[in-house]
C-alpha cells in the first residue's frame, strides 16, 4: 500500500513540473525511474519504444514530456504486477525440449539414408559383378541421338541407374525433388504473413505440368540424353550447350545454400544448436551417400525421406487442428483477418499476387521446373520407356498437388494457433521460417520422438533436394565439360571417380555458401524465386526457341539469352534496392500481441523502420513500372525478353532452312505442322509415334 501511495506522489510531482525546464525534467525523469527500481521486488525492463520516448525529452515540449512520463510510469507498473510471467527468451528455451528420443529419430533416419547409399554403393555392386549382370555390349535402342552409352557402364548406372528405374520410386523422388524445405516451410510462412493468394498455385502446378508434357518432356524422353544440355548441341552448337550448362550450374549453386539452410534453422529453433554446426554434418551424410550411391541411392533415400515427410506435416495439422478448437476455428480466424482471399482480379504485373501473376507468371516458373529443368528430366530418363514417363508423371503431379495442399493449409493453422500473439513481433520466432518449427515444438513438444519425426521431416525435405542436385551437377559437369575437354574417351575407373569427385566439391561449396544465405533479409521462398530467375529466365528462352521455333539458328538463340540474362540481372539488383529502401513495399496481413502470456520487449520504432512502410508514389517512371513488377513474373518477363530478341536477331543472323533441322528436336505440336507443311523433309515415323 505504502509504494501505490508513494507512486501517486511522484506521479503529482511529474505533473506540477509541466513548466519546469528541460535540464531539470531530466534529472526528475533520472530521479523517478532510481526510486521505481529501489521500490519494485523484480525490477522489469522498460519497453524500448517507452525508454526512446523518455529520452527524447531534451527535444520536445514541456506538455510531452509530462506525458512520456506518465506512460513509462504506467508501462513499468503494469510491468511489475505481471512478474510472474516468463520473458521471451525464457519461453523460447523451454521450448527447445528436444529429447532423447528426438535426436534418435533424427539419426535414425540419417543412419538409413547412409545405409541405403553404401548398399547400393558397395554390395549391390559386388553383387552385380559376381553374377556377372553387368554387360559390355548391350547399347541403347533407337532414338538416342547417336548417345554411345552401354547399358553397364558406370556413368549410365550412377547417373539414371542404367534406365531401369521402377515408375513409384522416381515418383516419390520426383515428389521429393521438387517440394524442398523451402517449400515445406516457405509456403506455410507465405499463407501465415500475407494470405492465401498463393494457394491458387496448385492450378498453375496443373497447367505447367501439361504443358512440360507435351512440348518439353517428349523431346527429352525420345533423345534419352544424359544431360539435358546437350539438347542444344543437336539442336545449335557446342556453344550454346555450354553457356546453358553454365546457367545451370549458376542456378543451381545459388538454390543448394537455400535448401540447405531451412532444415538449420528449423533445427536450430527447436534444439538451440547452432545452424553452422548441424548444416556440416547432415550436408557429409548426404554427399556420402550420394557420392557412393548414384542415382539409385538418392531415389531410395528419396522414398524413405518422402514418407516422413509426409508422415510429419500430417501429424502437425491433425494435432494443430485438434488443438485450436477444429476445422472451423482455424477457418474463422482467417476470415476475420482476411487471410482468406482470391488473388486479385487485375493484369497489373506490379501487383504481388494478382490473377496476372499466378496463372500466367508463375506458370512459367514452374514448367521451367517441371518440363526443362535437369534435377526433373534425369529421372524421368531414368525410367525404361515413355509409358513408365507417363505413368511417373501423372503420380509426380497428385503427389505434388496433395503435399502442397497440406502445407497451404498448415499456413492457416499457423496463424490460428497465434492469431492473438505474433512470434514475429515478439521475437519468440527469430526468422520467418521459424514460425512451423515453433508451431510443432508448441504443439507437439510434449510427444516424445514427434518434433524429432518432424525435423527429420523437413531434412529428408531438403536431404532429397540436395541429393538430387548433386546427382544432376556431377552429370552436367561431366558430360557437358569434362568429356567435351578430354582427348582420349574417359575409362570406367576414371569415370567413376571423376563423377564422385564432383559430387563432393559441389557438395562442399554448396555447404560454405550458405553464411551468405544467412545474411539475406527475406523469406526463403520468395528469396529463391527472385535469385533463380536471374538464370532461369534465360534457360526457358533457349528451350522454347530450340523446341518451338525451328527457324531460329545459334547466334540468334544466344544473343536473346545474353539480353535476357543481363536484364534479370540489372531488374533483381534493382528491385532489392528497392524493397531494401523502402521504395518497394507489399503489404502483410494483420497481427496481433494482445494475448501474449509472456513478456516481450517490443521492436524500437526507428526512421529506417518508418521508410519501410512508405507509399508508393502516385506516378511510376518507366523503368520503375519494371523494376516494381511481382517477383512471381521475373522468369516469364526475362524468357519472353529472350524469345522477342532472338526472334528479332533472325534477321540479322539469319534464318536456318527447315531441311536442316532434325525433326526430332522439336515439339510434337511443331512435328505436326512440319509433316503437313514440309513433305520434303524425310520423316522417321517409329520415333513420331515413340514419342
Amino acid at each position: 500500500m505504502s509504494t501505490t501511495i508513494e507512486r501517486e506522489e511522484i506521479i503529482m510531482d511529474a505533473v506540477e513540473a509541466v513548466n519546469t525546464p528541460p535540464t531539470v525534467v531530466n534529472a526528475i525523469v533520472q530521479t523517478v525511474q532510481s526510486i521505481i527500481s529501489s521500490t519494485t521486488s523484480k525490477p522489469t525492463a522498460l519497453p524500448s519504444s517507452s525508454i526512446s520516448t523518455v529520452d527524447s525529452t531534451t527535444t520536445t515540449t514541456t506538455d510531452t514530456t509530462a506525458r512520456a512520463i506518465a506512460t513509462a510510469l504506467s508501462t513499468t507498473t503494469s510491468s511489475s504486477s505481471m512478474t510472474e510471467k516468463p520473458s521471451v527468451s525464457d519461453l523460447s528455451s523451454a521450448l527447445q525440449h528436444f529429447g532423447i528420443v528426438d535426436y534418435l529419430v533424427f539419426i535414425a533416419m540419417l543412419v538409413v539414408c547412409a545405409v541405403i547409399g553404401f548398399y547400393f554403393g558397395f554390395i549391390e555392386k559386388k553383387k552385380k559383378q559376381q553374377k556377372g549382370q553387368v554387360s559390355t555390349d548391350e547399347k541403347d535402342g533407337a532414338g538416342t541421338a547417336g548417345m554411345d552409352e552401354r547399358r553397364g557402364s558406370e556413368a549410365l548406372d550412377y547417373l539414371v541407374g542404367g534406365r531401369k528405374m521402377k515408375v513409384f520410386p522416381v515418383s516419390l523422388s520426383l515428389v521429393a525433388s521438387f517440394v524442398s524445405g523451402i517449400s515445406l516451410l516457405g509456403t506455410s510462412t507465405e499463407i501465415y504473413v500475407y494470405g492465401t493468394q498463393y494457394a491458387f498455385i496448385l492450378v498453375t502446378l496443373a497447367i505447367s505440368g501439361l504443358i512440360s508434357w507435351y512440348i518439353f518432356l517428349p523431346v527429352f524422353c525420345n533423345l534419352q540424353l544424359t544431360s539435358t544440355y546437350e539438347y542444344f548441341e543437336l539442336r545449335f552448337n557446342k556453344t550454346t550447350r555450354l553457356v546453358a550448362s553454365g546457367l545451370f550450374s549458376i542456378t543451381t549453386l545459388i538454390w543448394l545454400p537455400i535448401v540447405i539452410y531451412v532444415p538449420a534453422l528449423a533445427f536450430n529453433q527447436v534444439t538451440g544448436v547452432n545452424v553452422h554446426i548441424i548444416t556440416p554434418a547432415v550436408c557429409i551424410i548426404c554427399i556420402f551417400y550420394t557420392t557412393v550411391g548414384g542415382l539409385k541411392a538418392v531415389v531410395w533415400t528419396d522414398v524413405i525421406q518422402t514418407v516422413i515427410m509426409v508422415g510429419a506435416v500430417i501429424i502437425v495439422v491433425i494435432k494443430g487442428t485438434m488443438n485450436v478448437g477444429g476445422l472451423g476455428v482455424v477457418i474463422q480466424r482467417n476470415l476475420e483477418t482476411g487471410r482468406l482471399e482470391w488473388p486479385e482480379l487485375t493484369l497489373d504485373p506490379k501487383v504481388r499476387m494478382s490473377v496476372f501473376a499466378l496463372f500466367i507468371g508463375y506458370t512459367a516458373h514452374s514448367t521451367y521446373n517441371i518440363g526443362c529443368n535437369q534435377i526433373i528430366t534425369q529421372r524421368y530418363l531414368s525410367l525404361p520407356n515413355v509409358k513408365a514417363m507417363g505413368q511417373s508423371s501423372l503420380l509426380f503431379g497428385v503427389g505434388v498437388v496433395l503435399l502442397t495442399s497440406l502445407t497451404l493449409y498448415n499456413g492457416l493453422l499457423l496463424f490460428a494457433t497465434y492469431h492473438d500473439c505474433d512470434p514475429l513481433t515478439t521475437k519468440l520466432a527469430k526468422a520467418k521460417d521459424q514460425l512451423v518449427p515453433l508451431l510443432v515444438m508448441d504443439t507437439l513438444g510434449s510427444y516424445p520422438g514427434v518434433c524429432g519425426m518432424f525435423v527429420a521431416g523437413v531434412f529428408s525435405a531438403s536431404l532429397s533436394s540436395l541429393s538430387t542436385a548433386l546427382n544432376s551437377m556431377a552429370a552436367v559437369f561431366l558430360e557437358d565439360y569434362i568429356k567435351p575437354l578430354c582427348k582420349k574417351p574417359l575409362t570406367e575407373r576414371q569415370t567413376a571417380f571423376t563423377m564422385r569427385l564432383c559430387t563432393v566439391i559441389i557438395g562442399t561449396l554448396s555447404t560454405t555458401l550458405v553464411f551468405g544465405v544467412e545474411r539475406m533479409g527475406t523469406h526463403v521462398m520468395q528469396l529463391f524465386m527472385i535469385l533463380s530467375s536471374v538464370t532461369q529466365g534465360p534457360l526457358f528462352a533457349l528451350f522454347v526457341m530450340g523446341m518451338l521455333c525451328p527457324r531460329l539458328n545459334s547466334k540468334s538463340a544466344l544473343t536473346g539469352a545474353f539480353c535476357s540474362f543481363i536484364f534479370m540481372i540489372w531488374l533483381c539488383v534493382k528491385a532489392q534496392l528497392a524493397t531494401v529502401s523502402g521504395e518497394v513495399h507489399y503489404e502483410t496481413k494483420p497481427v496481433s500481441v494482445e494475448g501474449c502470456d509472456y513478456q516481450y520487449v517490443l521492436p524500437e520504432v526507428t526512421l529506417a523502420n518508418a521508410t519501410l512502410t512508405a507509399t508508393e508514389p502516385a506516378s511510376l517512371s518507366f523503368l520503375q513500372q519494371i523494376y516494381h513488377t511481382s517477383f512471381m513474373n521475373y522468369t516469364l518477363f526475362s524468357s519472353a525478353l529472350g524469345i522477342l530478341i532472338g526472334c528479332l536477331s533472325s534477321f540479322v543472323f539469319g534464318r536456318a532452312d527447315l531441311e536442316d533441322v532434325n525433326v526430332e528436336l522439336l515439339a510434337p505440336c511443331v512435328r505436326r505442322f512440319y509433316q503437313s507443311k514440309y513433305t520434303s523433309v524425310e520423316l522417321n515415323e517409329s520415333v513420331l509415334k515413340s514419342a
